[in-house]
């Protein structure tokens, strides 16, 4: 039999044939209120489902991953570590010589500036290059404190060291023995 003829057998027949109906009947029961509900009552149902779902799930997760996963990646490095064009990295280059030459004759002139100061003050050269500040505003000042500090320093160090080895003439009184033999000698 074909499907066609039993199709026609089945129309024929369904109403005159009370086995041929409980047997259609049994279909009606696979309704989706039926096969949830026999889903849920049956743990082996439950089980098979869920394993079918987890296949289901992990194959759209693998066509995901092949379709666009490599695509998202490389938009995202892309947005953190964007590509310069060579003529904007050759840009940047220039831009950053150009700010060491500011900086390296900003120094210079800044150092020349307190060379200058510092003679004049009579204060040591060599320690020039330790007071250059960021501007000519904070170099004077570095050098201006320097001064200050040096100054009272070598006061403080000539003070003590002509408190230590001054010389005190000796006195009239020639009982305290004090007086130089050869004078003494003399009757001076």
């Amino acid at each position: 039999m074909s499907f066609e003829e039993v199709k026609k057998y089945i129309e024929e027949n369904k109403e005159k044939d009370n086995s041929l109906k409980e047997y259609l009947q049994g279909f009606n029961a696979y309704t989706v209120e039926g096969v949830q509900k026999f889903i849920v009552d049956n743990k082996e149902a439950t089980s098979w489902l869920d394993s079918e779902k987890d296949k289901h799930l992990n194959k759209g997760i693998d066509t995901f991953k092949s379709n666009n996963l490599q695509k998202l990646i490389d938009e995202k490095v892309k947005e953190l570590y964007p590509t310069a064009d060579p003529k904007d990295q050759e840009l940047k280059k220039l831009q950053s010589e150009i700010e060491n030459i500011k900086r390296e004759s900003s120094r210079k002139e800044l150092t020349n500036k307190a060379l200058k100061v510092v003679t004049e003050k009579k204060l040591p050269v060599s320690l020039v290059e330790y007071f250059i500040g960021a501007d000519e505003e904070s170099t004077l000042k570095n050098l201006e404190t320097f001064e200050k500090t040096f100054t009272s320093s070598v006061t403080s160090l000539v003070d003590e060291k002509l408190k230590s080895s001054s010389y005190t003439p000796a006195g009239d009184d020639k009982n305290k023995g004090n007086a130089d033999p050869f004078l003494e000698g003399l009757g001076l």
